[in-house]
């Protein structure tokens, strides 16, 4: 008796001790500044909705969120980092539809498995993209900018994020349906494409909202469409492409992710102050100024958007 007395007494401290080391990662979670990390370079519309999200988060952990930019690969370079970083939640990534979407179903190798090696935390946004040109091009719809192509194959350049990216494959689908022939240059972000869009290097692009609205403003590019299925309200006015004939709709989103095995406690906490931030009206306001859509969600609702193109390889559709 005395002897099973000591083993059970045992087993009830060992199993005291294991739930006090789960609650321990959430009760001190963060000690030290958060790492996250975005597959794009500064400047473009998915580096400025991180560092809007980032201050408020910031300050709710009472520790600095940090912005790490790994461009390069559609996002794969950083997915990389992230999935092989400790799964302690300081470091995290904000993954977008090319890097836990598209590049899945557009590769059959990737260094990461998009959904094994990641913990799905919650939505952040989702946003549309809008065809825009240099203002040498003699097009101000999108029929006339289809019929300028036509008249000059193969000598209008256009410019994205990269192969795979939302960018790149929107208007990939634009050439597919409307039967043009212009020639993809690759970058590692949009701001790194605008200056030569803007001198005129490149006459097209297809790029998210908040990159382009400050050149809109100043109409130093000229908006075609956007390729949601209603007129965002920072562009009130502009066409949609299927109100254009040209029957597509692209909507981007960004989501955080951790590395898989992180703690279920701090995964928790994530989920909680991320959903605080982007609830809070200033956040949202912000956002929105910029054309981006605040979309906080579920994990598993967030885990679900992988599987399914992991299941169906949608491309037609990038939403």
């Amino acid at each position: 008796m005395h002897r099973q007395f000591k083993q059970r007494c045992g087993a009830a401290l060992a199993l005291g001790a294991l739930l006090l080391s789960a609650q321990a990662p959430a009760q001190n979670y963060p000690a030290k500044p958060v790492r996250l990390v975005l597959g794009t370079a500064p400047g473009g519309g998915f580096d400025i909705t991180a560092r809007i999200i980032a201050t408020p988060l910031s300050e709710l952990f009472g520790q600095q969120v940090v912005i790490d930019n790994r461009p390069g690969a559609g996002g794969g370079i950083a997915a990389t980092l992230v999935a092989n970083a400790p799964a302690d939640g300081y470091t995290l990534m904000m993954g977008t539809v090319f890097s836990h979407g598209i590049n899945p179903a557009l590769y059959q190798k990737l260094a990461y498995d998009h959904i094994k090696d990641f913990a799905p935390v919650s939505m952040v946004a989702s946003v549309p993209n809008v065809l825009a040109v240099h203002s040498s091009v003699p097009a101000n719809h999108v029929a006339e900018f289809i019929s300028y192509a036509k008249a000059n194959p193969g000598k209008v350049l256009y410019g994205s994020a990269g192969v795979g990216s939302s960018l790149h494959l929107s208007i990939e689908l634009l050439k597919s349906l409307a039967g043009i022939n212009i020639v993809h240059v690759p970058y590692k972000g949009s701001a790194l494409f605008i200056p030569d869009l803007l001198s005129g290097q490149i006459l097209a692009i297809c790029s998210n909202i908040p990159s382009l609205l400050p050149y809109i403003a100043a109409k130093r590019i000229r908006p075609l469409a956007v390729t949601s299925a209603k007129p965002p309200p920072r562009l009130p006015g502009l066409p949609t492409m299927m109100e254009s004939g040209v029957p597509m709709e692209v909507i981007v989103w960004y989501a955080i992710f951790a590395p898989a095995h992180t703690p279920k406690p701090v995964l928790a906490r994530l989920h909680a102050d991320l959903g605080k931030v982007l609830n809070n009206p200033e956040v949202r306001k912000r956002l929105d100024e910029q054309g981006v859509d605040a979309r906080p969600s579920t994990p598993d609702d967030l885990a679900a958007r992988g599987q399914g193109f992991r299941s169906h390889g949608q491309l037609s559709e990038v939403n």
